[in-house]
């Protein structure tokens, strides 16, 4: 089959070559070799992902799209084990007007924020989960409509389970928006709560210059509950979201709340993928709403996103989250009192994520909730930043975060955390090329594994050339021996390519993208990456 769709490519490319077209694609490589590794079930060898993608425009109507990967000599470790060897990863073919666009093959979208669909491609997640199939649309003025059908991409497989979708925006008026979506899952298992699951959308948008709120509300149908890798047959539960966002922004100042509440809210066309390890046929999108950070200590016992029911145990049981996450911008302006010469930037950010609130019962494996009841906490954090320009050639960034993480229940281990972080970020510019950043950061922590101190260093040669060291120890861990991860390297870039090398010790825990995460072994090696476009 895939040396079908290589020559079917080919063949499109050889017919539009006389025509007016365009040709361009990329290549990603990442590669590590182990010298030291924790995780049992992976050798100390070479390994690499590697990504080659081609598209090809025949005039301003057809594109054709592909994408190669290869997992040789082996995938990284914690990746999925459906990723292996060399073979076509997805492939698609597109026609698009004015108002009308087909497609067949890899199918990427977005249904309003994603709750409902989102399909998308996460390299350093090694998420992939397009939909093999075929999607319409039609877009005009006051309405655009979406039909979806096919099955999901599960690395070099596809999913038992089959999906459908529909999407309408409707344009109310010029500031005032409303969606409606369904899609569905058919996975022919003969469960006896059916085989069809069904979610549905809908949405309201409303936007002006200075402000915005927008609001979704899902429904799921009863789905069989997975607990340990099984979907349970007397354990059938309905779910439900609830997005609420809004905010308003003016010069110099904004503000950006959004309150969400999911309810077994996880969703794969194959059910048994509920909560797995690499998040394969998953349909729908639920990022953890919290603030992304930069930093190496920060992104110590980092929140991920609980919309799955699970009964662990009489002592933990959970249905979902509730919470919210609060952003605030401000800027002091120049020559003010805490402005100065060149202005202050000052952002807070907070953000509280329960489990749903209810009564729970073990023996009888149910559970009933209330809407606005917040149960035990999962996670709470308040953080301050100011950016500060003291010169033309200096700058700096100072970081405080107060955080709150339960292991028990995020993680379903043992153990609470209650951390401070500091960071004193410095950038320093020696002319139009030359500069050095350097950051230091502490971690105070009287629970788990104690205290942490870090810092880093990074020098740009040019626009091209650049080296960097890093450091964190967990210098209070004296049951451990004080561990120390370390990373220090080089990476050179030039027009659209960029080489990266490094060498290190990557301390184990979850790597989080865009509120998505995923864990990783603790490691020690040397790494590579290569990118390029053409």
């Amino acid at each position: 089959m895939n040396k079908q769709f290589v020559t079917l490519f080919f063949l499109f490319f050889y017919i539009g070559f006389s025509q007016e077209n365009t040709f361009y694609g990329a290549f990603e490589s990442n590669s590590i070799y182990y010298s030291q590794n924790d995780s049992k079930d992976f050798n100390k060898k070479f390994k690499s992902n590697n990504y080659f993608n081609l598209n090809y425009l025949i005039g301003n109507k057809w594109k054709f799209d592909l994408q190669l990967e290869s997992y040789l000599p082996g995938r990284l470790q914690n990746f999925s084990e459906n990723l292996d060897d060399t073979y076509l990863s997805t492939f698609s073919a597109n026609y698009k007007t004015k108002s009308f666009d087909f497609s067949i093959g890899s199918i990427y979208e977005q249904f309003g924020s994603g709750l409902i669909l989102r399909t998308w491609e996460d390299r350093q997640l090694g998420i992939n989960n397009s939909i093999w199939g075929i999607r319409t649309k039609f877009e005009s003025d006051f309405i655009n409509l979406k039909l979806l059908a096919g099955y999901q991409k599960k690395g070099r497989e596809i999913s038992n389970g089959k999906i459908i979708g529909i999407d309408s925006e409707i344009l109310l008026t010029e500031n005032f928006q409303f969606g409606l979506s369904y899609v569905g899952r058919l996975e022919n298992i003969a469960y006896d709560f059916g085989d069809f699951t069904n979610l549905f959308s809908s949405r309201l948008d409303y936007n002006t210059n200075s402000f915005y709120l927008n609001y979704e509300y899902i429904s799921k149908s009863k789905d069989g509950i997975v607990q340990f890798g099984k979907v349970s047959e007397s354990f059938v539960k309905s779910g439900n979201a609830h997005s609420l966002n809004f905010g308003t922004y003016n010069p110099g100042f904004g503000i950006d709340i959004t309150f969400r509440r999911l309810e077994n809210m996880g969703y794969f066309s194959d059910r048994f993928e509920a909560n797995g390890d690499f998040l394969e046929t998953s349909i729908n999108y639920l990022p953890a709403l919290t603030k992304q950070h930069d930093y190496l200590l920060t992104n110590i016992s980092v929140y991920q996103a609980q919309p799955y029911v699970s009964f662990q145990d009489p002592t933990l049981m959970k249905a979902g989250e509730i919470g919210f996450q609060l952003d605030l911008y401000y800027n002091f302006e120049k020559e003010s009192l805490l402005g100065g010469k060149y202005g202050t930037k000052l952002s807070f950010n907070s953000s509280l994520w329960n489990n749903l609130g209810g009564d729970y019962s073990f023996s009888s494996q149910d559970y009933t909730t209330s809407f606005f009841d917040f149960g035990e906490k999962y996670f709470s954090e308040q953080s301050l930043e100011i950016s500060k320009k003291v010169s033309k050639s200096y700058n700096y960034i100072l970081l405080f975060i107060n955080r709150y993480y339960n292991k028990r229940l995020v993680e379903e281990r043992t153990g609470e955390v209650n951390s401070k972080i500091l960071v004193l970020d410095n950038t320093i510019k020696f002319n139009n090329k030359r500069s050095i950043k350097f950051d230091i950061q502490h971690l105070f922590n009287s629970d788990d594994n104690k205290n942490w101190f870090g810092y880093g260093a990074e020098y740009n040669f040019n626009y091209n050339f650049s080296t960097y060291y890093s450091n964190i120890k967990n210098y209070q861990n004296i049951e451990n021996n004080k561990p120390s991860y370390y990373s220090y390297g080089i990476s050179y870039s030039k027009n659209t390519t960029k080489i990266i090398a490094s060498y290190g010790k990557q301390r184990g825990g979850l790597i989080c993208y865009g509120g998505v995460c995923r864990y990783v072994p603790e490691f020690k090696g040397f790494s590579i990456s290569f990118n390029t476009t053409f």
